[in-house]
């Protein structure tokens, strides 16, 4: 075993190999070397900037080689990279900003945060002096910090627990293979996509990025680099399967070894017809959260054999109970609980807390059950939180959001099935239909929320939401506009 850190692994490789590509993102792309060269003069801008070891940067910046060389910045001088989307709000910045108070923020006008030091979209750090000392070794104590919503309507962070180190022994994880070329249309700010390029990138490979996801430039992305491994989620998938056939099958995926799909429920039929298109070998689903207490993982194989599950234990343990806290047995419903398999912890919170259990046992909010031969099952989640296109969403914070309008006396936000993004967010609003205008409640929620929680269809009623005590039951809301729908439909 030989511990590095994962700045000095970079290093290594483009040592080795300093011509071969590293990064692709549309148009530009960049070597080993020249990530490295990058990386390496913004590492000392930030040193310069009074950055200290283990305090956190926050990256605002779209999928670009410019997100990878804030990454790998970061990691040389023992920082800890706090991704967040590019689009985001003034506020909702500010609110993620307040729980990681970094000296430094990248991606953001100058003036954003007066008492903090804000480097804009396309800055260069000077040019490093060919006689300069080498940067010191350093390991960050957290490789990663991304943000999640919360049920209570604020944004938290989820610290990873593992520092930014790596055994360069071992082989890697998530079945890369060593300098492979990896195809990622996701978006950078979320945990999967960041995994997944960051692990590809430490075993070698060519990170092959899309600015923003499109059907056909994935395809045409894994023909034309060569792409032996691709990141999806069931969305995405989705809009690549409704291609035309022509321009489906126009393009050569012969190279690709697999595609892992996580993030939200897949659809049978979906994972169905992909494993008939590209062959159960080469189709992986994982199932986990950001905190990464355990992990399940299915093959195509597996899933023909198990239909609708999400697989088995691969790491860390899962347990099922009923509402009192009592384990069930195979077949029966109740909450999802996962145990990690290691003795230190795998993440930690700012600005919430984890729901547990005696034993070590945490819970996402999920609810499913276990068959006799350990697979898991996902239910429907015990919170409200909507996943829409691979993206959580928190209809407390888009409440929250709703409510601020003067014309609003209460709202309610639940998920509705959409054939495309799986769900979408649905606000219900009690007020007075003559002063709600949709177009500009809806340019109203957009200077608060990035775009993928603003509501795709808001419904104005008149009569209360909540009931004397204040409480509002969202599951119920959402029932009867499922039932409305089904008798619509039927």
């Amino acid at each position: 075993m030989a511990i590095v850190s994962f700045s000095r692994r970079l290093a290594d490789l483009a040592a080795a190999d300093p011509s071969r590509a590293a990064i692709t993102c549309g148009e530009h792309s960049v070597t080993r070397a020249e990530l490295e060269i990058a990386a390496d003069a913004l590492a000392r801008q930030l040193l310069e900037d009074g950055l200290k070891h283990g305090e956190m940067v926050t990256i605002a910046l779209p999928n670009s080689v410019d997100w990878f060389v804030a990454f790998l910045a970061t990691w040389k001088i023992g920082a800890i990279p706090q991704p967040v989307s590019h689009r985001l709000p003034p506020r909702e910045l500010a609110a993620i900003v307040d729980l990681a108070d970094p000296r430094v923020i990248l991606g953001t006008e100058p003036d954003a945060f007066v008492d903090r030091i804000c480097r804009p979209l396309g800055y260069v750090a000077p040019t490093v002096a060919s006689d300069a000392k080498p940067l010191p070794d350093a390991i960050s104590p957290a490789w990663k910090a991304p943000t999640s919503g919360g049920s209570t309507g604020r944004p938290k962070l989820i610290v990873a627990g593992q520092p930014s180190s790596m055994d360069d022994e071992a082989p890697p994880d998530l079945l890369i293979q060593l300098d492979g070329c990896l195809m990622m249309p996701g978006p950078l700010y979320h945990n999967g996509p960041i995994v997944w390029s960051c692990g590809a990138l430490l075993a070698g490979n060519h990170v092959v990025l899309l600015p923003r996801f499109d059907a056909e430039s994935t395809l045409a992305g894994i023909e034309e680099h060569r792409a032996d491994i691709a990141y999806l989620v069931p969305t995405m998938m989705k809009r690549i399967w409704r291609l035309p056939l022509d321009v489906r099958e126009r393009y050569d995926l012969s190279s690709l070894r697999l595609i892992w799909h996580l993030a939200e429920p897949c659809p049978p039929w979906l994972k169905e017809a992909w494993i008939e298109w590209l062959g159960p070998e080469r189709i992986f689903e994982l199932y986990a959260g950001t905190e990464a207490q355990a992990a399940t993982v299915i093959s195509g194989i597996q899933w023909l054999e198990h239909r609708g599950s999400v697989g088995r234990s691969l790491s860390g343990s899962v347990s099922i109970t009923d509402v009192e806290g009592n384990e069930v047995p195979p077949g029966v419903e109740g909450e999802v609980w996962l145990k990690s398999g290691i003795d230190s912890p795998t993440y930690r919170y700012v600005g919430a807390e984890a729901r547990t259990r005696e034993g070590g046992w945490e819970s996402l909010g999920d609810n499913g059950w276990l068959d006799a031969d350990g697979y898991l099952y996902l239910g429907d989640r015990t919170t409200d939180m909507i996943l829409t296109g691979g993206s959580n969403v928190y209809p407390a914070e888009v409440e929250a959001a709703i409510a601020e309008h003067p014309a609003v006396q209460s709202c309610a936000v639940i998920g509705l099935p959409d054939d495309d993004l799986g769900n979408i967010v649905h606000a219900i609003i009690e007020g007075d239909p003559s002063e709600l205008q949709v177009d500009e409640l809806l340019a109203f929620l957009g200077q608060r929320l990035v775009r993928y929680k603003v509501p795709r269809s808001i419904e104005i009623v008149n009569e209360p939401l909540r009931n004397d005590a204040g409480k509002l039951r969202r599951s119920a809301l959402r029932a009867e506009r499922l039932q409305s729908i089904e008798e619509a439909t039927s």
